[in-house]
């Protein structure tokens, strides 16, 4: 599909001086590096609960690297930064499935770590993947723990951020989204099965609701 803008479903963001696009599935494009951004995938989760006998079905271990094609084949990005918890603990089966994804992109792909994040660096490496505990580029702060540091703009995952949506009747709706305070965006976990974290924006925070087909602003 390429770089294409003109799709309702995204929502473009310009921050200190630099455009980023915000995609349904959780991920995050910084138009001017060619890079992509992704949080909280918790790859193995899905294994690890029907291991312990969760009823989840097999199927649904696919769904994130479902996702990974979806928004990979839409911005076609030359690099690919993970925010941490890309595996959500030891290794299983779901490995053999990245080793078989990574085969099959192109973008060099960066890991900065996260505190699931517990697999071996040299697996890693043994794959082509670079791993820092945080990263810089330009006058932005790339983490997995939300960060406040003078000077700037940090993005981040960790908390997994939902807000609540009230409706008529009495209804309410929990959804993802990407919460954005005048330093800091945190992403939403882009992983299947992973929860929410409810947040209550402040008066000048932004939060932008993922659905399954767009991201609204809601305030």
């Amino acid at each position: 599909m390429g770089k294409s803008l003109t799709l309702k479903m995204t929502k473009s963001v310009s921050i200190h001086g630099q455009n980023f696009i915000l995609h349904p599935t959780g991920a995050i494009f910084w138009e001017e590096e060619d890079l992509l951004l992704i949080s909280d995938v918790h790859l193995g989760k899905i294994s690890h609960f029907r291991k312990y006998g969760s009823a989840v079905p097999r199927q649904a271990i696919l769904g994130n690297f479902e996702k990974l094609d979806e928004v990979c084949h839409f911005f076609n990005p030359q690099k690919i930064v993970f925010l941490g918890d890309l595996f959500h603990s030891a290794l299983n089966k779901e490995w053999i499935y990245f080793e078989e994804w990574l085969q099959n992109i192109s973008p060099e792909v960066i890991l900065v770590e996260g505190n699931h994040d517990i697999i071996s660096p040299l697996k890693y490496e043994a794959l082509g993947i670079r791993i820092y505990e945080e990263l810089v580029l330009q006058n932005f702060l790339l983490t997995h723990h939300p960060e406040e540091r003078s000077g700037y703009f940090n993005f981040s995952g960790h908390i997994h951020p939902g807000v609540r949506i009230s409706g008529l009747a009495r209804q309410t709706l929990k959804l993802p989204c990407f919460f954005k305070s005048p330093g800091q965006m945190i992403l939403p976990a882009f992983g299947e099965f992973t929860g929410k974290h409810i947040l209550e924006p402040k008066k000048e925070d932004e939060v932008y609701v993922v659905t399954k087909d767009e991201v609204i602003l809601l305030k």
